[in-house]
């Protein structure tokens, strides 16, 4: 089967498990992906919290390096953004082009991966397939968050941290991260 994306390898192949003088070859396949993954145009139930905890680790790092090139903290010294300038950073942040992100398998699980994901010990390799729909998912993920939450309640909030941040946007009753978000699927 040969797949349309681009295939990107993290790591060589070739590991030292014994001594020196043994040489096992790692090997790693590319996910299989299923037709949703493969050909919808929304971010598939099951990533959908990765797809969130990326929307906000990239508003945040975007929102964080705007306050940081300010020269002149307020009252309180902090460094606070125009409504002017959050507004057009947020919108920068969801217009990128998200090639750092893809997804890989990793213990027969999908998920997404990219800055502002890593989670726990990562494995000796692995294959990532980058490009594609993941781009345009995410970005439209983003947009959406944008849209619901608006910029004022979004900057607000990440002035709080970066934990808040992804709170609001990733958490609550109808958030994408809740621990058992049941996947609906209706037949047609």
């Amino acid at each position: 089967m040969r797949l349309p994306l681009p295939l990107l390898l993290l790591l060589g192949a070739w590991a030292i498990p014994k001594g020196l003088g043994d040489r096992a070859q790692l090997t790693a396949t590319a996910p299989q992906l299923d037709d949703e993954e493969k050909y919808s145009a929304h971010m598939p139930a099951h990533l959908r919290c990765d797809a969130c905890r990326a929307v906000a680790y990239q508003m945040w790092q975007h929102l964080a390096k705007a306050e940081a090139k300010l020269h002149t903290p307020d009252s309180r010294g902090q460094r606070k953004l125009s409504e002017l300038v959050y507004t057009d950073v947020l919108d920068r942040s969801c217009s990128q082009n998200w090639q750092d992100y893809g997804v890989r398998e990793v213990n027969q699980v999908k998920r997404l991966t990219g800055p502002g994901l890593s989670k726990g010990t990562e494995p000796s390799i692995s294959v990532m397939i980058t490009g594609g729909p993941w781009p345009i998912r995410l970005s439209t993920t983003c947009w959406q968050y944008l849209g619901e939450f608006g910029e004022d309640q979004i900057y607000k909030v990440h002035q709080q941290g970066q934990g808040a941040l992804e709170a609001l946007l990733c958490g609550g009753r109808q958030g994408a991260c809740l621990e058992e978000a049941p996947v609906i699927r209706e037949e047609l």
